[in-house]
């Protein structure tokens, strides 16, 4: 038999030869995965046995993660705002990045009237949408995504996250238009570069939706068709929120300059890069600020 630690220490060692990042924090959440219990209960129960099944099993994830498979799509789980998102590939894995844009509407709206209504375009797993929903608990929202099977995760995140009252998740695009009026906007759009793409981590490129990734040839497409798209079904007052890449703000802001949107906020993420931006149609809020 192999002991809980022993198991630990040659999932540790495999996954730093296959250069994976955090490698014994990996090989942990891998076999609290499969054994069902804690991250913390697998230091507690270092002496236990592991039968030889769960053991089986904790290799092939070990071989398929060493492969370069997401440690997401073998647990089929990730944390996002404080929550457990249930994530398949159909989606992209909710990242730190992206709660910069959580953080930024959390911010903009500390001194306005909270949103009672939201939009999320391009929900995926719902993790923006179900973050803001836990921030505004007098607010509906709605997520609207093209993929069929990303609406089924993220209906399932809503139903478990006790949101399903709240969160009404639609199939279709923006350019099908957009039913009713919505105090606050956000989407979190494909704004990779189509060159860039395979410069992107094997884990990426290879296992999340290319349709979620792909931005055309400067990564500004999906913000020329959404722009004009939002404008029509944002309330007077309300906000827009978009998550963008390295560099993009000021292309994002002139795009929707154009379309008659006033800037706002900004934000960076932890890195320093300016990852969310924010746009009223009159003019609101602190105009022009940067936080």
């Amino acid at each position: 038999m192999t002991e809980i630690s022993a198991a630990l220490t040659e999932g540790e060692a495999a996954l730093t030869a296959a250069g994976i990042d955090n490698p014994r924090n990996e090989a942990r959440l891998l076999l609290g995965h499969v054994l069902g219990i804690t991250p913390a209960q697998v230091f507690a129960r270092a002496d236990d046995d592991i039968a030889s099944a769960n053991l089986k099993t904790y290799y092939a994830l070990l071989s398929a993660r060493c492969e370069g498979t997401p440690l997401a799509h073998l647990t089929g789980r990730r944390e996002f705002w404080s929550m457990d998102f249930h994530v398949t590939p159909a989606t992209l894995i909710p990242r730190p990045d992206t709660e910069t844009l959580v953080e930024l509407v959390e911010s903009a709206f500390k001194d306005r009237s909270p949103p009672k209504t939201i939009l999320d375009l391009g929900t995926g797993s719902g993790c923006i949408l179900m973050a803001l929903l836990s921030v505004f608990e007098d607010a509906d929202g709605v997520g609207l995504d093209m993929s069929k099977d990303a609406c089924r995760i993220a209906s399932a995140n809503a139903r478990a996250l006790g949101f399903e009252k709240r969160a009404r998740i639609v199939e279709g695009t923006w350019e099908d238009g957009i039913d009713g009026t919505f105090d606050l906007i956000v989407s979190n759009p494909p704004y990779i570069p189509s060159a860039d793409i395979e410069m992107l981590d094997v884990d990426v490129r290879a296992h999340e939706p290319m349709g979620a990734l792909d931005g055309g040839a400067d990564g500004l497409d999906a913000y020329r068709s959404l722009i004009p798209a939002v404008i029509p079904a944002l309330s007077d007052d309300g906000m827009v929120v978009f998550e963008v890449g390295i560099g993009q703000a000021d292309e994002v802001l002139k795009i929707a300059s154009v379309c008659g949107l006033i800037p706002g906020p900004r934000r960076k993420d932890l890195a320093g890069i300016e990852r969310a931006v924010s746009f009223y149609k009159k003019g609101v809020g602190i105009v022009g600020s940067r936080v």
